[in-house]
């Protein structure tokens, strides 16, 4: 298997940190006001400000839409704003990392801002649902495609879905759910989320993991 996304150097917490807070002052937001726009409490936004937690993809949607950024300004790019015919070629091992809970993420294509859909190249270091706090949820949906080894989805509204590789399955981000390893060797996936403004039809679950 192809170690590379574990070997080459993550975006530091404490830079995310940083660009989190330089993005609420340039909106001349206090840490209480951006804890409500963004739908985090504010010590765990003051946490990521201050590089003290790795957050989620969840809470990195939440700010972004909360701060009205493009997620990949958070790890340093530059986006592109919308224009006819534009395209982001990522070559290998040149995404954007971030590691958390159980996953170690590849943002791919940063360099265009306001797109449809985020994909991530994601080594799933989970082997067991005790790698989670909680369910993941957000607004959106999700492509999940099994590039090498076994991952089982566990999910609030469906049994376990098994998926080897060659596999994919597209689902509803607000239903909670979490992925892990069910491979020796952790297993690597592409992983596709769209965009929390795109509208939906019907409801996803909202409990907590069990």
């Amino acid at each position: 298997m192809d170690t590379s996304l574990t070997k080459l150097p993550e975006s530091s917490t404490s830079d995310l940190g940083r660009r989190v807070r330089a993005a609420r002052l340039a909106h001349d937001l206090t840490l209480e006001t951006a804890s409500r726009l963004c739908g985090v409490s504010r010590s765990t936004l003051s946490k990521v400000e201050n590089g003290l937690m790795s957050p989620t993809f969840d809470v990195l949607q939440k700010i972004v839409v909360g701060l009205k950024i493009d997620l990949g300004e958070l790890f340093g790019s530059t986006p592109k704003l919308n224009a006819s015919g534009r395209r982001a070629l990522t070559r290998k091992d040149a995404g954007q990392r971030h590691a958390y809970r159980g996953y170690q993420m590849e943002l791919l294509a940063t360099d265009l801002a306001h797109k449809a859909m985020l994909p991530f190249r994601i080594r799933i270091t989970a082997h067991t649902l005790d790698a989670f706090d909680d369910w993941g949820r957000h607004e959106g949906e999700e492509f999940l495609y099994v590039i090498s080894g076994s991952v089982c989805l566990y999910s609030e509204l469906y049994a376990p879905t098994h998926l080897n590789a060659g596999d994919s399955l597209y689902f509803d981000s607000r239903t909670g759910h979490a992925a892990v390893s069910t491979s020796e060797e952790d297993a690597e996936v592409l992983w596709m989320a769209t965009n929390a403004d795109l509208p939906h039809a019907g409801g996803g679950g909202h409990t907590s993991k069990k």
